[in-house]
C-alpha cells in the first residue's frame, strides 16, 4: 500500500526537523516509511546537525507497524520488516546527534517503541502511550525491548500485558517521557530542552551519548570497564582540554567543535 507521503525533512539552525506526513494513515509504520525514516534519520547524522527532532501531523504520533504489510505475510517477509524497524531504533541511538521525539499525541506499538528508542522525550498534555498487542492477537515483542528499558519490569509488564494506554502524566511518572507540557507549550519545551542538551562540545557529546548505551544494559563491573576506557581517552579531545582550561581559568568556553 502506497504511502501518504514521505517524512518532512527541515534545518532549523543547528537541529534537523524529520516530521512524519501521513496523517491519514495515523503515520504507521508501512515498511516503505520505515525505509523513508531510516534513510532521513541516517542523512542527519552524517550532517553537522547538533540535534534531531522526530516529530508527527496528525491526530496519532504514531500507530506503529501496518498490519498491510504483515496480514498473511510469510515469516521471512515479517522477519525483515521487524529487522528494518529494529534499524532504524538502533540508528536513532547510534547517530552522534541529540534525539528528541516530540509527541503531540497517541503513541502505541512501534510508535510507542520510537518515542522509547529516542534519546529524549517531550510529550503534550494530551498524548498518550501504549503497547496494545497484549489485547489483542500479536503481542508487542519488539516494542516492548525499548519501552522496557525505559521505565522497568512491573511497569513494563503492566504495559505489555493489558495494552492499556496511559496518559502523559503517568508516562513522565515511569520515566518513558522526560516532560509533559500544555499542548500550546510544545513546540517551546522541545526547543528549550534541546537547546540545553546540545550545549558543549559535540564530539564530547557524540561519544558521551553512544558509550551511555554501550555501558547501560552491561553488568556494572563490565560497564565501568567500558566507561573508564572511554573517558580517559575522552580527556584527550580538544573539547575536554578547552572545558577543563576554561574552568581553571575562570572564563567561558570557546568550543572548538
Amino acid at each position: 500500500m502506497a504511502d501518504d507521503g514521505a517524512p518532512r525533512v527541515e534545518r532549523d539552525g543547528d537541529v534537523v526537523r524529520i516530521t512524519m506526513t501521513r496523517a491519514a494513515r495515523r503515520n504507521a509504520l508501512s515498511r516503505e516509511h520505515l525505509t523513508q525514516l531510516l534513510a532521513a534519520v541516517t542523512e542527519a547524522g552524517e550532517s553537522d546537525a547538533a540535534g534531531i527532532v522526530l516529530a508527527a501531523e496528525g491526530p496519532v504520533f504514531s500507530a506503529g507497524h501496518d498490519f498491510a504489510d504483515v496480514a498473511g505475510a510469510a515469516l521471512p517477509e515479517v522477519r525483515s520488516l521487524l529487522r528494518l524497524c529494529t534499524e532504524l531504533m538502533q540508528t536513532v541511538q547510534d547517530v552522534p546527534q541529540v534525539v528528541m521525539a516530540r509527541v503531540h499525541a497517541l503513541a502505541t506499538a512501534a510508535g510507542c517503541q520510537l518515542v522509547a528508542s529516542c534519546d529524549l522525550a517531550v510529550a503534550a498534555e494530551s498524548a498518550g502511550f501504549a503497547a496494545p498487542g497484549g489485547k489483542g492477537g500479536w503481542f508487542c515483542h519488539t516494542p516492548m525491548v525499548a519501552i522496557a528499558r525505559n521505565v522497568g519490569r512491573k511497569r513494563a509488564m503492566e504495559l505489555a500485558l493489558t495494552g492499556d494506554v496511559i496518559d502523559a502524566a503517568t508516562a513522565l511518572d515511569w520515566g518513558l517521557v522526560n516532560r509533559v507540557v500544555p499542548d500550546a507549550d510544545l513546540d517551546t519545551a522541545v526547543d528549550e530542552l534541546m537547546g540545553r542538551a546540545t550545549r558543549g562540545s559535540r564530539a564530547s557529546k557524540a561519544w558521551g551519548k553512544q558509550t551511555m548505551y554501550a555501558q547501560l544494559d552491561r553488568p556494572e563491573r563490565d560497564a565501568y570497564t567500558t566507561a573508564i576506557e572511554v573517558m580517559a581517552a575522552a580527556s584527550q579531545l580538544p573539547g575536554a582540554r578547552e572545558g577543563m582550561a576554561s574552568f581553571l581559568e575562570k572564563r567561558r568556553p570557546v568550543w572548538p567543535d
